[in-house]
């Protein structure tokens, strides 16, 4: 009666093997991530409700003098799927970092992000996916929507709506009636903050619809890039009603900027000259890039900065050294103890130390996410093999090693099999 036993624990253990996990593998499938992969207090990627502690890990931060302020604007709803755009464990508060790293410099900044502009990868954030407005971080949407569309030779008249801006805020000095190259407009939307400058931009990317239509292609193009998390009110940034953005969705926007060639001089140009215009009587000016990071770092590639009394002091930066390029965005910071692009140093050389496959999540790629708002990874992942959580191997006992135990028990049952014809036969006989 032992061929029989035999066949029944040849069944039952076959039985066993399609409820087994395949192995996560080179070829075979995503690696498994496991709670060393991130910092403690942050969802692990991959393996969905898992988390690698329950606490969120608080932000470093630098004590600021108190200063007054307008009150914040109230954010939309968070929603959860567009927190987890480029990782599972970017959707928190609090800090994430590489499991190991050191810690990251304490900044003023509310939230922030740093990332590789050639591969993607999220080296590390404070509230990467928290709601934040831009200010004039915010042209720099702008410029990756209008900059494909526009001939930087094209000659424009300023009209007196683009000179609509508010009292006190930032200017390149455009007059109305004056003619400019685009070009000559990027240059001061970039290296001044022209407000008129960008209402400019926006009308002639807008078409028949002048700057409403800009600031609706400028949406669209959030969308694409996958910046699900921007909306934009107005094209230079101002402060508006339901304005907002997130630290995450600036880095992808950068990284569509300085995808550019025509972008990263325009970003490292010092200073130019604004034209003069004979017909008006003005005559002709330099201005200077404001953003002290392509004087004062090392590799500086350009960014660019921002203010309102909403806003606080935002800043997107980007460096390369030793063959990496990486960039840094903040928002909700104050100058004191360090200036916003000084803060955005800081942090890139926290980011330069850090090895080069660290990661805590990806940068999407412009047109992942689907159509309706929800990002397109999870249909990707889903034509991937399946990753599965460690503890399923372990609980299966059968890991990597799985088709050997699939032959072991072929051969089990086919020895069981051999062994059930004898013994009949021997019986005949």
């Amino acid at each position: 009666m032992r061929v029989p036993v035999l066949v029944a624990t040849a069944a039952v253990v076959l039985a066993a093997v399609p409820a087994a996990a395949a192995p996560a593998r080179a070829g075979a499938g995503a690696a498994v991530p496991g709670p060393a992969a991130v910092a403690p207090g942050v969802a692990v990627p991959g393996v969905p409700g898992a988390r690698a502690a329950a606490a969120t890990l608080p932000c470093p931060k630098a004590k600021a003098p108190k200063v007054q302020r307008s009150p914040r604007p109230t954010p939309p709803p968070s929603v959860p799927e567009h927190q987890a755009v480029g990782g599972a464990a970017l959707a928190t508060p609090g800090l994430v970092v590489p499991a190991g790293a050191p810690a990251p410099p304490a900044v003023t900044a509310t939230s922030w992000l740093v990332a590789d502009l050639d591969t993607g990868a999220v080296l590390g954030g404070c509230g990467p996916h928290e709601y934040a407005t831009p200010a004039s971080v915010q042209k720099l949407l702008l410029t990756a929507t209008a900059l494909p569309r526009l001939d930087p030779k094209q000659m424009v008249t300023v009209t007196n709506a683009d000179l609509r801006i508010a009292p006190g805020s930032s200017a390149v000095g455009l007059v109305e009636g004056g003619r400019y190259t685009v070009e000559t407009v990027f240059l001061g939307l970039l290296l001044q903050s022209g407000n008129e400058a960008a209402n400019v931009l926006a009308r002639l990317v807008g078409g028949p619809d002048g700057a409403a239509g800009g600031v609706r292609a400028m949406n669209e193009q959030a969308r694409h890039l996958g910046a699900l998390q921007t909306r934009a009110v107005t094209p230079s940034g101002l402060d508006a009603p339901g304005q907002f953005t997130s630290a995450y969705d600036l880095a992808l926007i950068a990284r569509a900027c300085f995808a550019n060639p025509t972008f990263r001089r325009y970003a490292l140009t010092e200073r130019t000259q604004i034209p003069a215009q004979p017909a008006l009587r003005r005559k002709g000016f330099q201005i200077q890039n404001e953003n002290q990071l392509i004087y004062r770092y090392p590799g500086a590639l350009g960014g660019k900065t921002g203010f309102t009394d909403y806003a606080r002091h935002t800043y997107v930066g980007a460096a390369q050294r030793d063959g990496r390029r990486l960039v840094v965005t903040l928002l909700g910071a104050e100058p004191r103890p360090m200036r916003g692009w000084e803060q955005g140093a800081a942090l890139l050389d926290w980011a330069f130390s850090l090895p080069r496959d660290a990661s805590v999540g990806r940068l999407v790629e412009p047109g992942e996410t689907a159509a309706d708002s929800t990002p397109a990874s999870a249909a990707a992942a889903a034509r991937q093999p399946r990753a599965v959580a460690a503890h399923d191997v372990r609980a299966a006992g059968l890991s990597e090693a799985w088709p050997l135990v699939a032959v072991a028990v072929a051969a089990v049952a086919a020895v069981g099999l051999v062994a059930l014809l004898l013994r009949r036969r021997q019986r005949r006989t």
